[in-house]
């Protein structure tokens, strides 16, 4: 079995970077203006080529998308949630997909059960509008394991840290606001803040490996969107690809 290549992405920091961000739009029925046309195509020339099935996440996505969102069915998510997804996103469920093929293991899928929707795969959203609709409150990153302190050595001072560290890493206000949209493996996941002063960018939630939660950066130092973060891991997919041509090729 061919090696995994992982595609080279751009790191990340914990820099601030404040935004003023309009408030959401209630839930509506308009098409956004047309922004992904190109996705499926690329994705398309990217499962034919030589190598793609060893780009890190592709034997899970395969590089196919799932059939798109109907704008009324769009509109039955948003109502549903109480709140306008923010629109790269909404223009990418309405024109590429609403799951599928993209970052690490690709997007959690989104479809509808007894009448209800929800984003499926393990560490995925539930659709529940109360997490969604509170405000992700920060604008830098932080770890709630800085919260504890030193943990003592046994006894019940040891079972008094082991308390208020699952109060600390598991307190549910951490991820209110964050649409988890793709895990990397290991629990590790990245979502999209729908809600609060971060709105429209793109967050790691690397708590299971004691990283806390940070944004995602583009190379010059803003805060990815989600058109940001697609569009990176698919440059980078066949920035990959093209670069195992060339050395692979006789000389």
């Amino acid at each position: 079995m061919a090696a995994e290549v992982v595609a080279n992405v751009p790191a990340v920091s914990d820099a601030l970077f404040e935004v003023t961000i309009p408030a959401p739009a209630p839930p509506g029925d308009s098409l956004p203006p047309l922004l992904w046309p190109d996705v499926r195509p690329r994705l398309a020339a990217l499962a034919a080529r030589p190598g793609a099935a060893a780009i890190f996440g592709a034997t899970g996505h395969r590089w196919k998308l799932e059939p798109p969102l109907a704008i009324f069915e769009l509109a039955e998510v948003e109502t549903q949630l109480g709140l306008s997804l923010p629109a790269d996103y909404r223009a990418f469920l309405l024109q590429a997909g609403r799951g599928g093929a993209g970052p690490a293991y690709g997007l959690f899928p989104l479809g509808r059960e007894s009448g209800r929707w929800h984003w499926t795969g393990g560490g995925a959203s539930d659709g529940d509008s109360g997490p969604l609709t509170r405000p992700f409150a920060h604008i830098r990153a932080f770890n709630p394991f800085d919260e504890l302190p030193a943990r003592p050595e046994g006894g019940a001072a040891d079972d008094e840290w082991w308390e208020r560290y699952e109060d600390a890493v598991y307190d549910p206000a951490h991820s209110h606001g964050l649409l988890y949209l793709s895990h990397l493996g290991c629990a590790l996941r990245e979502a999209l803040v729908t809600t609060g002063p971060s709105r429209g960018q793109m967050w790691a939630d690397y708590m299971a490996e004691g990283d806390g939660f940070h944004p995602l950066q583009n190379p010059d130092g803003t805060r990815m969107t989600f058109t940001d973060w697609y569009r990176t891991w698919l440059t980078a997919a066949e920035r990959t690809l093209d670069e195992a041509c060339r050395t692979s090729s006789p000389k």
